[in-house]
């Protein structure tokens, strides 16, 4: 039976051999490197354990722990994650890589051919049985999945089966190394964080009025943008007055976008804003003005950290939608869950919701996607994603909306956001 002092001894007396063999297989040690590197978002404290015998009391806290290939050796794997779990800082996240027992015969043959270091039996998690590990030990899954096919450099073979071909179902099921993405379950959620609303609003005017009046007040102070789009509809003129005249509980100010579309209308407001809670609002009315408090209940509760509007699961009021929009909304929402790994229904529902400080983050780290979104949606949804944020779908009742008419061009934009795409696949999936 392997025994915790089994262990001790096996890594003290091959640590020579085993250095020996991680220099005869560094492509696959500067794989998984540059996976962890991928995964890590740059300026997050972090700290990386590759030693099953590394006193984990010493280990700092951080943003980011990585386990990188250790828990296929540990005696008691549920003692270590949970050990763990008080290093890791409570917005911050456990990265964890390990082989996948699929590769079990192909590894014992590489040791006996002397193509890789001498093994004692490991551990095999499945990635079932790793979730409950972690859900036993205080976390949650936010991502998983499986890398590399081709753990040796072959020129032009290898890049071709590692970006391409381990991407694609049924391959990508196959991956030699097994990640998982996991966040400290909330203790508790935050009932009183503060709310700050943006309502980008282009040929509106129509709905002003009734948004003060109706959207939820929640928290701590809820703050209401309005961020005019060079309306030809006196839209500005109508904002002007109502937040002139109103005297209820919202706090509420406006300002006019100097560039064009949604997105640098919503990054404007973003910046504008002092809450803890930052939701999107499309003046159009087409979701329900009360269903905001939903999204602020569920991110103030820590249910997830990025609340997308789904419009796709309750009926749709007649004439909400056309059906060439619906078509392509489908197949957004499948492209995008390939892409992230995460399942999401509707990528272009205008009501989403996020912490103010995550906000920040993708801001920082808007340089790795670049400023090519004009709608906000995708900008948003794919910075949360490399922040390895949890990300989840709030229905809504969508309804068709009660003045003039909708903004987006169905061929122009949709050409654009089939760009938009095919440009994250190659950031996000195939890398």
């Amino acid at each position: 039976m392997r025994t915790n002092e089994a262990i001790k001894r096996y890594f003290a007396q091959e640590k020579d051999k085993r250095a020996y063999f991680k220099e005869k297989n560094r492509f696959y040690y500067q794989y998984l490197d540059a996976l962890v590197d991928f995964i890590v978002p740059q300026g997050k404290r972090r700290v990386l354990i590759d030693d099953p015998l590394t006193d984990l009391s010493g280990v700092e806290t951080a943003d980011y722990v990585v386990l990188r290939d250790v828990l296929g050796y540990v005696y008691d794997v549920e003692e270590v994650l949970t050990e763990v779990r008080t290093h890791v800082a409570q917005d911050g996240r456990l990265v964890i890589t390990q082989y996948s027992a699929l590769w079990e015969p192909v590894l014992r043959l590489a040791s006996l051919l002397h193509l890789r270091s001498p093994s004692i039996e490991q551990n095999w998690l499945s990635p079932l049985d790793l979730r409950n590990f972690l859900e036993l030990a205080g976390f949650e899954v936010v991502q998983s999945g499986a890398k590399m096919l081709l753990p040796k450099y072959v020129p032009l073979l290898s890049a071709f089966c590692n970006t391409f071909l381990a991407n694609l179902w049924p391959l990508s099921r196959l991956g030699l190394i097994h990640y998982s993405i996991a966040r400290p379950i909330p203790s508790h959620g935050s009932a009183h964080p503060s709310l700050s609303i943006i309502v980008p609003a282009r040929n509106e005017r129509g709905t002003i009025e009734r948004i003060v009046k109706e959207l939820p007040t929640c928290g701590a102070f809820t703050e209401l943008i309005f961020i005019e789009g060079h309306s030809n509809d006196h839209t500005l003129s109508e904002i002007e007055r109502v937040v002139k005249q109103y005297r209820g509980d919202k706090r509420l100010s406006f300002s006019v976008q100097e560039g064009k579309g949604k997105g640098d209308a919503v990054r404007r407001g973003f910046d504008m804003a002092h809450g803890d809670i930052l939701a999107i609002y499309d003046a159009d009315m087409t979701v329900p003005p009360e269903e905001v408090e939903r999204f602020y209940r569920a991110i103030a509760l820590g249910k997830a950290e990025f609340i997308n509007g789904s419009r796709l699961v309750y009926p749709v009021e007649k004439g909400a939608m056309r059906v060439l929009n619906l078509i392509a909304n489908k197949f957004f929402s499948l492209a995008f869950s390939f892409l992230i790994g995460q399942p999401i229904k509707d990528t272009l529902c205008g009501t989403k919701v996020l912490w103010k400080h995550d906000y920040e983050d993708i801001k920082r780290n808007r340089a790795f996607f670049g400023d090519f979104d004009p709608f906000g949606d995708f900008d948003l949804l794919f910075g949360a994603v490399k922040l390895n944020r949890k990300v989840i779908d709030l229905p809504v009742h969508y309804q068709a909306r009660v003045y003039g008419e909708t903004n987006i061009s169905r061929w122009k934009h949709g050409w654009l956001l089939l760009r938009m795409t095919l440009f994250a696949a190659k950031k996000l999936k195939f890398r």
